[in-house]
């Protein structure tokens, strides 16, 4: 098996485990305000090769969130929106495409530089979180709610995978 997909399958079942095992019982709560939840799964579909098959990453993002789903006994909430964040992930990679264009290395900090990561990171986060929250309240009536978990998760979440990512430098 090639290196390149060993290191993104251990990395997606570390990322997975983490999430599923430790961040879905991290409860942040202040008396009635309790809008932060760290969901870094996203992560995985993020980092997946640039030259990888978009009908391969839109499966896996499907399955990825079927996964979670399971674990958060939700309906298809969180398959949505990991499968749009796949689906829109070549729309966005071509949007914010680097001047030299993309090589065979990952779609890391490491090989493209810390502020096109953020910003690639940052528009995939923040559109997995809304499309989440937005698909289960499902209603206008509960704007201001989907407004504040988006902002305060993305806030929380891309810390933490900024963290993780400086800390683990992956390369691939």
């Amino acid at each position: 098996m090639n290196s390149v997909w060993q290191r993104n399958i251990i990395r997606g079942l570390f990322i997975i485990a983490l999430q599923l095992l430790l961040l879905k019982r991290i409860d942040i709560t202040f008396g009635d305000f309790n809008y932060i939840h760290f969901t870094i799964y996203s992560i995985i579909i993020v980092l997946l090769p640039y030259q990888m098959n978009r009908t391969g990453i839109v499966v896996i993002g499907f399955l990825l969130g079927i996964i979670v789903d399971i674990f958060y006994d939700s309906l298809g909430v969180h398959a949505a929106a990991t499968t749009l964040i796949a689906y829109a992930r070549y729309f966005i990679l071509n949007l914010i495409s680097p001047t030299e264009g993309y090589n065979k290395g990952g779609l890391t900090a490491n090989n493209y530089g810390l502020p096109w990561f953020l910003t690639y990171l940052s528009i995939m986060v923040l559109l997995h979180l809304v499309t989440l929250y937005s698909i289960e309240a499902f209603s206008f009536v509960y704007l201001k709610e989907i407004i504040l978990r988006s902002v305060f998760s993305f806030i929380a979440s891309l810390f933490f995978i900024t963290i993780g990512t400086l800390i683990f430098n992956p390369k691939y």
